[in-house]
């Protein structure tokens, strides 16, 4: 089984700043899109909040990359691609794995962070160069409108948006800047794709996050303490 720590959403380069955090609930901006989406942020009911996070460049009529897709009956479609989908396609990531969705928030009056936001199981992998299933094109998934690589794929499964912002699902240490995490006790050096260098692993059980880079990938095999752990982190997610 494989853990993997995927990036989504707005941020300083992608967007202009932080999504925010309204109400004490996480609210993930999905990134501005080209031709391939047919989603405003006003459609989702963003705009506002687009507008603000990047400083009037976005407003509710811009269309946005609306990814990973939650949907009303509890799942999840997620779209990857190009030299990102390699890496998870290296890494053996398929049916079984878990993708924790983290971003970069902030409250008002507080620093950015990065937090888990939501999650997806996956229980199918969809080969968009194979034929883009109906019920995918309906959804209006930017991944099934237009084919973004040959090696486009989608990830479906059950999946869920955190509720709140919880300190369970906060990655950067308390005051810290944004890449500097906080880690269980589980992983371990040599335990997280592209983080091999020495020098990340830090003291007191921290993580110095690379700044680029969509997709980390933990195989935590069938350790008890990582899964205990995973579980703990959906719990946090699916409190209401």
């Amino acid at each position: 089984m494989r853990i993997i720590f995927s990036r989504k959403g707005f941020d300083s380069a992608a967007g202009g700043g932080p999504s925010p955090i309204v109400d004490g609930r996480p609210v993930s901006l999905p990134i501005p899109a080209g031709a391939a989406s047919r989603t405003t942020y006003g459609d989702l009911g963003l705009g506002e909040h687009a507008a603000k996070a990047s400083r009037g460049r976005l407003s509710d009529r811009d269309l946005c990359h609306h990814d990973p897709m939650f949907l009303d009956d509890g799942t999840c479609l997620f779209g990857q691609c190009g030299a990102a989908q390699t890496h998870l396609a290296n890494q053996g990531v398929g049916v079984g794995d878990v993708f924790l969705f983290f971003g970069l928030f902030r409250e008002e009056g507080s620093k950015p962070h990065h937090r888990i936001f939501g999650y997806l199981e996956a229980s199918e992998v969809i080969a968009l160069r194979d034929g883009v299933p109906d019920h995918v094109i309906e959804r209006g998934h930017p991944h099934a409108l237009a084919l973004h690589a040959t090696n486009d794929v989608i990830y479906a499964g059950p999946g869920e948006q955190a509720r709140l912002a919880s300190d369970g699902l906060r990655l950067t240490v308390e005051s810290g800047p944004p890449s500097l995490w906080n880690r269980p006790e589980w992983l371990k050096p040599g335990g997280l794709s592209y983080h091999d260098r020495e020098d990340r692993w830090l003291r007191g059980s921290r993580l110095k996050s690379v700044a680029r880079g969509q997709e980390f990938v933990a195989d935590i095999g069938r350790r008890r303490a990582p899964r205990e752990w995973l579980a703990r982190v959906l719990a946090e997610i699916r409190a209401s």
